[in-house]
């Protein structure tokens, strides 16, 4: 598998565009539908995957949706209509060669998930470089970001890359000793 990060919107949220043959699948598709489609453009895309339900991640949901006619999929928690799959913790989703598995993460929202490909976590606002995602909004809980972080995410391997919602990439071994 390969990706792409596109940094898209005011609140420059990082949207991944994940290749493996001709199959892609989407994350986070937060603003800019435009210029996604046409990055994702020739690929087949399978499914659009929602980290959370908040509207700098969601943003450009139906235009990308209706452009490549791709269903999608975000925790219950987060489920709001318009949406098509709901995800489960640990649920594996097949993808080409690849396999990617839900790590369902609340504390920034009830529904908030991450992703794991191999050895790259696509963690929305759940984990970012020197800290976790906000919990000040509604529905956000302190205590729960912090036990996803150390129960779901601190247990992957030091070198597990972090692409996060907004900012740049880190590792589970960087961030580990602020937890």
């Amino acid at each position: 598998m390969i990706f792409e990060c596109l940094i898209v919107g005011g609140l420059e949220t990082n949207c991944y565009i994940l290749k493996s043959g001709n199959s892609g699948i989407i994350i986070d598709p937060g603003a800019e539908a435009k210029r996604i489609i046409e990055k994702a453009s020739g690929l087949d895309i399978i499914l659009i995957l929602l980290t959370h339900g908040h509207s700098d991640h969601i943003g450009a949901l139906q235009e990308v949706k209706e452009a490549f006619n791709a269903r999608t999929a975000v925790h219950q928690l987060d489920w709001r209509p318009g949406f098509d799959l709901e995800l489960e913790d640990n649920q594996k989703i097949e993808f080409e060669q690849d396999r990617l598995k839900v790590l369902h993460t609340p504390g920034h929202t009830p529904g908030g998930c991450c992703f794991l490909v191999g050895n790259i976590l696509f963690s929305g606002d759940t984990l970012f470089p020197n800290g976790h995602g906000n919990t000040s909004f509604s529905g956000g809980d302190e205590r729960a970001i912090l036990k996803s972080i150390r129960e779901k995410l601190l247990i992957l391997p030091d070198e597990t890359e972090v692409h996060p919602g907004h900012g740049e990439p880190t590792t589970i071994g960087r961030e580990r000793g602020l937890y």
